[in-house]
């Protein structure tokens, strides 16, 4: 899938790039070649075995240019992320939420250049650590107990 990254001069030779809908992954090289094979592997790295679904693309680069990445001295470009290799421990779940509740969850998650999913992920994390204070630690989500008490 095409995925829109930011691209930065990187010291006198090299290209770094940062995706909005990967901020975890940043890739350099020293060509755009190398810049865009890094992306795919910074994207394995950062994603692989991670409880966050890799997301769909941002379709348009006129919502990329006004993310913080974009500080008017870079290059918008598509790179093409194959997310087979990517295996997420996230699994997917469908409920409902009345209109006007999604479109402030979605404005939020605007606001703070994430997903939808990843807002509302936040939003259960914080609910569970101030529920079950002193249970939640580093530890991935999979492996964590909650006892009722």
């Amino acid at each position: 899938m095409q995925y829109p990254f930011c691209v930065h001069r990187d010291g006198d030779t090299g290209f770094r790039a940062s995706s909005p809908n990967f901020p975890r992954a940043v890739a350099h090289g020293n060509s755009m070649d190398g810049l865009k094979s890094d992306a795919q592997g910074a994207v394995e790295l950062a994603y692989d075995r991670s409880e966050q679904l890799t997301p769909a693309p941002t379709c348009s680069t006129s919502e990329s240019h006004v993310l913080d990445m974009d500080d008017g001295e870079g290059i918008w470009t598509f790179v093409d992320i194959n997310r087979a290799p990517v295996t997420s421990q996230a699994v997917g779940i469908q409920f409902s939420l009345p209109e006007s509740l999604l479109q402030q969850v979605d404005l939020a998650a605007r606001g703070r250049h994430i997903t939808r999913a990843a807002l509302i992920t936040l939003a259960v994390v914080h609910e569970l650590a101030s529920r079950y204070e002193g249970q939640l630690s580093s530890m991935p989500v999979s492996q964590r107990v909650f006892v009722d008490g």
